[in-house]
């Protein structure tokens, strides 16, 4: 029995091959490819490459080479049919059971997907047929050339001509109805097309295949400008962008997707060459259409109109996606100047002009601060306390604990800053019930941390620590002795700082200096001085925020360590039923959920 290739294709589009091979091969950033030392043969000197885009792995040193699917079947064992079972779940995605319902499903998608090619086929004939004078003369008008509409298969659709006859010879009409384009006039008594008297818009699912239509009416008498396809067994518009399926092959080093609102604004962007770009389907903007982005590109670009209904709603967006923020990826939002949107601003300024424009994006927690911050009266108190409740909530609903709390001490801490008239550091004026453990993010710290694996930023911190807080780390020596590190250079640095400590010759000093240490060491400190996290949020500390924050890591560092546990024993598990492991396994997901 064969898997469906859409079936497979989707695990494919829904993992990178870095994150499934990273579970078992340490990686480093290098271009746009990702290095590790071979799992294939005992090698010193990395030979082991992956490319996300391209989709594969190739190993020089033992010309291995293949997809996520061959790698878990060559270095874990797997048949074709286990590799694809984990994978599946591993993208979230319900497993390929070969029962009679999954063949029929996969039987209704191939005639949903064909009748769906068949329209917008047909429509795209029509519209380059020049039978419709004023659609053309309204599609240059908006400045569309045929480049434009032949990539994304523009169509018309007219209402002279009855396409559901044609379709009629070749399917059932229950099958033509499921497709979304034709509802039944009870008035009429027949079966009308949805989209009639309006432009179309293709919208294709991440494999490259139709999935629905969005249409735009050039009549100023009809009852909406736009509609879409409603939803089908098949299409669910917050799961879905247009554009994605062409937008993710144009990832470039800055890791950036420009999110806009509308089809035109796609292809106009498109048409000066900015490719990396999507639109929402008529919807708020939705976790897994964020995350869908997030898929591909770390730094998504919200570039919504600049009128006062577009910035409403770039602040709604906002509110919405904050809680979901993590610490490797990131959403900017791009204001436009008033009333223009993506499409009317790059006809009438170019693309150089978009894309100086697109350099004053800005993070998200910005953008929230000063939209929120513009309201504010910073010499009244009740305007200020309101204020911080506010920002206090939108920390709150952050999924992310920690980052959280690093979010919050930055927010307090400007807000410090920018209101020093009324001394709210003497006068206790915000008062923490719990102690923020902070971290600022900032674009270096995310640029430079990509190469690093979570757990070994956490071994930075606490180093960092140490190095930095000698007088604190004397007295509690056994903190930092107790600890194992990842490998053996960080451990042998931890002898070299305990050694440090304890001489008599470095007493005096409460930071380290590391024109202390050997020429060997230099770049494990520099190292940690140049990516450890918990730099920036570090300095001005008393002792017992300071031994708070270590214990926080470790606490941190304890849960990936146990995380990883338990996806060992799951792969074991996968492998091997056994009893006793199925135990351990339940045992350590318990304590995981405990913290």
């Amino acid at each position: 029995m064969k898997y469906p290739k859409e079936y497979l294709e989707e695990i494919k589009l829904r993992l990178k091959v870095s994150q499934v091979v990273a579970k078992h091969v340490k990686l480093k950033k290098r271009g746009k490819e990702f290095v590790g030392l071979s799992p294939f043969t005992n090698e010193k000197t990395p030979s082991f490459t992956v490319n996300d885009e391209k989709g594969f792995y190739h190993c020089f040193s033992s010309a291995e080479h293949g997809n996520i699917f061959n790698f878990l079947m060559k270095t874990k064992n797997y048949k074709f049919g286990e590799a694809v079972k984990f994978l599946a779940s591993e993208a979230g995605m319900p497993p390929y059971r070969f029962t009679k319902q999954d063949e029929d499903k996969d039987k209704r998608w191939k005639i949903y997907k064909t009748i769906l090619e068949k329209y917008i086929n047909f429509c795209h004939q029509e519209l380059n047929s020049e039978k419709y004078s004023e659609v053309i003369e309204y599609l240059n008008k908006r400045k569309m050339t045929k480049k434009e509409i032949n990539f994304f298969k523009i169509g018309y659709a007219s209402q002279k001509v009855d396409f559901f006859q044609e379709l009629k010879k070749e399917f059932q009409e229950k099958e033509i109805i499921s497709s979304g384009i034709y509802y039944f006039d009870e008035k009429r008594k027949k079966y009308v097309d949805r989209f009639r008297n309006r432009i179309i818009f293709p919208v294709k699912s991440l494999n490259d295949s139709f999935l629905a239509i969005g249409a735009r009416t050039i009549s100023k008498t009809a009852f909406a400008k736009y509609i879409n396809s409603p939803e089908t067994e098949f299409y669910k518009k917050g799961n879905n962008l247009y554009n994605i399926s062409s937008a993710k092959e144009h990832r470039e080093k800055k890791e950036e997707v420009f999110l806009v609102e509308g089809y035109m604004d796609v292809l106009n962007l498109y048409k000066f060459g900015i490719k990396n770009v999507v639109a929402n389907l008529g919807t708020a903007l939705t976790e897994n259409q964020i995350e869908l982005l997030w898929r591909f590109f770390k730094n998504p670009i919200i570039c919504l109109d600049g009128d006062v209904s577009g910035k409403k709603a770039a602040v709604r967006a906002a509110e919405r996606l904050f809680p979901l923020i993590k610490a490797d990826f990131n959403i900017y939002f791009l204001s436009l100047p008033d009333n223009l949107d993506p499409d009317s601003y790059i006809n009438q300024k170019g693309k150089e002009s978009f894309l100086k424009l697109a350099e004053s994006k800005i993070e998200i927690q910005n953008f929230l601060w000063d939209s929120y911050y513009q309201d504010v009266n910073k010499n009244d108190p009740h305007s200020l306390t309101l204020f911080e409740k506010k920002i206090r909530s939108l920390c709150k609903n952050i999924k992310d604990k920690t980052l959280a709390k690093y979010f919050l001490d930055s927010f307090i801490s400007k807000i410090n800053q920018l209101t020093p008239n009324l001394g709210y550091k003497k006068n206790n004026f915000f008062k923490f019930k719990k102690m923020a453990n902070p971290l600022q993010q900032t674009k270096d710290v995310f640029k430079k941390r990509n190469q690093f694996e979570e757990l070994e930023l956490k071994e930075f911190s606490i180093l960092f620590l140490a190095m930095n807080n000698l007088d604190i780390f004397r007295k509690n020596i056994e903190l930092i002795s107790e600890l194992n590190f990842l490998n053996d250079d960080k451990n042998e640095f931890k002898k070299q700082l305990i050694n440090y400590l304890l001489s008599e010759n470095y007493f005096s000093k409460k930071i380290l200096d590391i024109e202390d240490f050997d020429i060997k060491f230099k770049n494990i400190i520099n190292l940690i001085n140049t990516n450890a996290p918990i730099k920036i949020i570090s300095k001005k500390k008393n002792e017992e925020e300071i031994i708070f924050i270590f214990h926080e890591i470790v606490d941190e560092i304890k849960k990936i360590e146990l995380q990883k546990r338990i996806e060992q024993l799951e792969n074991k598990v996968s492998l091997n039923l056994d009893e006793n492991l199925y135990s351990e396994l339940l045992l350590l997901r318990n304590q995981l959920k405990g913290g």
